[in-house]
């Protein structure tokens, strides 16, 4: 494996793993779940900018991905999605990157 794809790797993982820490940390805290997780982003106006930022950066990266993935035919980068969608962008960019550059 290249460097560069090392590296790719390492922070699609590390933008798994970071982020869920401190979501699971603020759903455990506060007992109240993925639906207060959500309830959160919208706490104020600084919050949801950044909710909306990320959903943007999200859709982008889902209409590269789709587009590319059609382009050259490599199926496999489809789990840049859910990757995004469930995870985020930190670990989705990430991920597509890596396999992208196989």
């Amino acid at each position: 494996m290249t460097p560069i794809r090392t590296i790719y790797l390492a922070l699609a993982i590390w933008g798994a793993v970071h982020p869920m820490y401190w979501f699971v940390t603020y759903m455990v805290e506060t007992g109240t779940g993925l639906s207060g997780l959500i309830d959160a982003w919208y706490v104020n106006a600084s919050t949801t900018g950044l909710t909306w930022d990320l959903t943007i950066a999200a859709i982008a990266l889902t209409v590269w991905v789709i587009a590319e993935t059609f382009r050259r035919k490599a199926w496999v980068n489809l789990l840049a999605i859910p990757a995004t969608f469930c995870i985020g962008v930190s670990c989705g960019l990430p991920l597509y990157l890596f396999l992208r550059s196989r």
